[in-house]
């Protein structure tokens, strides 16, 4: 079978690349997928969940895992140790081939437990010496074949030097026959984002009905962008759990900035955000931040009031929290409130059912007659100001773009036309037109006549 990379495959042979922490497993990651996907760091212990991704590599389709370190010593980070151990140990059950990574130099106590552990996946084990840049330290890397290894491979990742044969050992060893081009509708892909400890782990394992994502109490667990396919009601969604998002004063560490950048980004690759707000806590301007920037983006914002279970019993209460958002939010009056609990499961099919129809909504394109001929009645309706400084006259419009939504209105005097009437505007598009629940931008271009003038 021919593969093209401007198709999407299913049933991909999953590749894990495993070792201790700052081997390179991240450098290399990036280094096969041709972008900077993973994070690197010299901190240890920098990935935590497993980042996979979708690679093309040597001319064929797979799935990439990069996972977290393996220690031996585990005592840090209130557990966290043993939960990034634990994932790495699922990730491999799973894997077809596992690419052992370890460093130039004698082997470590980490990599001699490790290397042990693996012996039952031998037979889907490809071990690879990282950091032998210009053939350093080559010749310690041999005496690793005294561990069972038929072979070694030599490479730097940083650098590039025998990456390309190793890319062929692995399409070697990798069996393609079950790979199926996958003709079905593109996922509606939703970024989980929030402040840190908002539960966006919790309802990511729920989507995806898996663990992919690690959860725990501790804040800033998540580092890396975690993305998950799970199927509602015949669609198939993306998920990306994302690492939370905290005040840029309290970004401290070189780690920490590098995740809540890969958040944000994140943005740009969803159709739809889940804004997550601790319902106890309520809105915080941290996250009227995050919806600015996911509505300046034109994407699809769903504000989910998470953790609902522990919400009080009361008649009306939902009803008074999402007054209290309206009140102290209202650029964002549009975007609907959905209550859920991630933990318990209750709200999530409505958030999903509200998604999807979100999703249609982004994805509406507006024949242009039909559009001024609803502008015909909104100019009827409101016409524009009349005065020497304020007149303008609005010729026609056209719907320019969908998902995200966006109109161009052909102005006499562009620079005439206020906020006010944008937003009135703006306003009679979402009720008018049938995008009620997004964001909608409008651009003001200087019609034909007026540009020749």
């Amino acid at each position: 079978m021919e593969f093209d990379p401007e198709l999407k495959y299913r049933n991909l042979p999953v590749v894990v690349l495993a070792g201790r922490p700052n081997v390179g497993k991240s450098t290399l990651f990036n280094r096969l997928l041709h972008k900077r996907r993973a994070i690197t760091d010299p901190t240890p212990g920098v990935t935590r969940d497993p980042v996979a991704m979708d690679a093309f590599i040597a001319g064929k389709p797979l799935r990439l895992v990069d996972t977290g370190g393996f220690k031996l010593d585990r005592d840090g980070d209130e557990g966290l140790d043993d939960l990034v151990a634990a994932k790495t140990l699922q990730t491999l059950e799973k894997a077809d081939l596992i690419i052992l990574i370890l460093e130039a130099g004698a082997l470590t106590r980490e990599d001699e437990e490790f290397i042990e552990f693996l012996r039952p996946y031998r037979d889907r084990l490809l071990a690879v010496v990282n950091k032998t840049e210009g053939g350093r330290l080559e010749s310690e890397a041999w005496n690793l074949l005294a561990c069972g290894f038929e072979r070694v491979w030599m490479i730097s990742a940083e650098h590039g030097d025998n990456v390309g044969l190793l890319e062929n050992a692995i399409i070697e060893r990798v069996d393609f026959s079950r790979v199926e081009v996958d003709e079905g509708k593109r996922p509606i892909r939703i970024a989980l984002l929030g402040k840190p400890n908002t539960g966006k782990s919790t309802l990511s394992n729920r989507l995806t009905q898996s663990d992919a994502s690690l959860v725990s109490e501790i804040p800033g667990t998540t580092r890396d962008v975690v993305e998950g396919i799970f199927r509602y009601k015949n669609r198939t969604f993306q998920v990306l759990d994302t690492a939370g998002i905290r005040r840029k004063s309290k970004v401290t560490e070189d780690i920490e900035y590098y995740s809540v950048n890969r958040a944000i980004k994140a943005i740009d690759n969803a159709d739809i955000v889940f804004l997550l707000i601790d319902a106890q806590e309520g809105l915080s301007e941290q996250d009227k931040k995050i919806a600015a920037l996911a509505h300046d983006k034109g994407r699809g914002i769903i504000l989910v009031l998470n953790k609902w279970d522990t919400m009080p019993t009361v008649k009306n209460t939902f009803q008074a929290v999402s007054d209290h958002i309206r009140f102290s939010f209202g650029k964002m009056e549009y975007a609907p409130i959905v209550p859920i609990s991630g933990l318990d499961g209750s709200g999530v099919e409505k958030l999903l059912d509200t998604g999807i129809r979100m999703y249609a909504q982004l994805e509406t394109q507006t024949e242009t007659a039909a559009l001024n001929q609803a502008l015909e009645g909104w100019l009827a309706e409101n016409p524009p100001p009349f005065g020497p400084r304020t007149r303008f006259k609005i010729r026609y419009a056209v719907q320019s773009s969908a998902n995200p939504v966006k109109f161009i209105f052909f102005v006499s005097r562009p620079q005439a036309v206020g906020e006010p009437y944008l937003s009135y505007l703006k306003n009679k598009i979402r009720k008018t037109l049938g995008f009620s629940q997004i964001p909608v931008a409008i651009e003001l271009r200087p019609s034909r006549k007026e540009r020749g003038a």
